[in-house]
């Protein structure tokens, strides 16, 4: 897998122009970039610089440049739906801490695999609302304990609320973009995540420049279709295996006819960057399937880069990640999942000038 060498930046801007015209354009009717460029996709709002999942990552997102904003959701035991990346939350919170809960710590098994710790599923939402979010990576992230035990949980209906008050607020529509989490583990134990999904959607009249939603699980997307709700969908996509309880792996999803069965029920995919990094014909692929391209995870440390645009040996400290967002863009992607969607925006802008 080879990768340009920054030197090659300007080229790659000069290119970008004619890659995004030539590639599947944004229709009106759906969320966009600012200005008309990729959009820039706050993951878990600005997961770079606050506690991931916050209010205040959001809002900081959203400041930053980012277009939508990505709650990734799960139920509680009312049947809330709540904003963690995983419904185990020892990593996220400081349940830890709170004696009264010592003895819900268990193992499940989520998705073939075993888990120990707290999991939103076994709190009511009045329960978890008196935890408080953390730093889910301390270590690479330090500068973010600062705001340890500031937060609470959201619930997705707050972060819905949260994307109007800031749209409104910066004169911008911004999207939601909340993902299903383990789908087929919360049917197993009778706390589906579409139905309340779909409930609130039609509850805030989310429109499909309000609304993505994305999962790694078709089912879970085909069942969203099914309810008629006129949103864009987004197949999320791995770099090994499969969905989870599914026949088919994420290599056979994208070859060519696994794209055109993509295209049936979803608008996009999104697959891991390293995915789409030539000779692998992925991107142009799913262009030519009339799919649209949002590429994941983008974080600026050295550990998170290719080689290439690694500045000294620390992993921590930060790396050239202006070449490579200079290099996807170039390439034609019609978004970025990003933890800095600040660094992301800037680059678009040099994109576009």
């Amino acid at each position: 897998m080879s990768f340009p060498h920054p030197r090659r930046r300007s080229i790659l801007l000069a290119a970008a122009a004619v890659s995004a015209a030539a590639t599947a354009p944004a229709a009106a009717s759906e969320p966009h970039g600012a200005g008309g460029g990729p959009l820039v996709i706050g993951h878990r709002g600005a997961a770079g610089w606050r506690p991931e999942h916050t209010a205040g990552a959001y809002t900081f997102g959203v400041r930053a440049g980012a277009d939508w904003i990505e709650p990734d959701l799960v139920p509680t035991k009312d049947h809330v739906l709540v904003v963690r990346h995983e419904n185990e939350i020892s990593g996220t919170t400081d349940v830890a801490r709170h004696e009264e809960f010592a003895g819900r710590r268990t193992t499940k098994t989520v998705d073939g695999r075993a888990v120990t710790g707290w999991f939103t599923e076994d709190f009511t939402l009045a329960e978890l609302k008196t935890l408080r979010a953390v730093e889910r990576l301390p270590l690479v992230r330090n500068r973010n304990t600062v705001f340890d035990g500031r937060e609470q949980i959201m619930t997705f209906q707050e972060v819905v609320d949260l994307a109007r008050a800031l749209s409104k607020e910066h004169g911008r529509r911004i999207a939601v973009f909340p993902e299903t989490k383990h789908p087929v583990y919360f049917r197993s134990i009778g706390l589906p995540l579409e139905p309340e999904l779909i409930r609130l959607v039609r509850r805030n009249r989310l429109t499909a420049r309000d609304c993505v939603v994305q999962s790694f699980d078709p089912s879970s997307l085909r069942e969203v279709a099914a309810a008629r709700l006129g949103l864009p969908l987004w197949q999320a996509l791995g770099t090994s295996g499969g969905p989870y309880g599914h026949p088919l792996t994420y290599k056979e999803m994208m070859t060519p006819a696994g794209l055109r069965e993509i295209a049936s029920y979803a608008g996009w995919i999104g697959p891991d960057k390293s995915s789409l990094v030539p000779p692998l014909t992925l991107l142009e692929d799913a262009h030519a399937a009339g799919l649209k391209v949002g590429a994941y995870t983008f974080r600026a440390e050295n550990q998170y880069l290719p080689a290439e645009y690694r500045k000294g040996t620390a992993p921590n400290d930060f790396g050239d990640a202006f070449a490579e967002y200079a290099f996807h863009f170039g390439r034609g992607v019609d978004a970025v999942v990003t933890d800095f969607p600040d660094l992301a925006a800037i680059a678009r802008d040099a994109l576009r000038s």
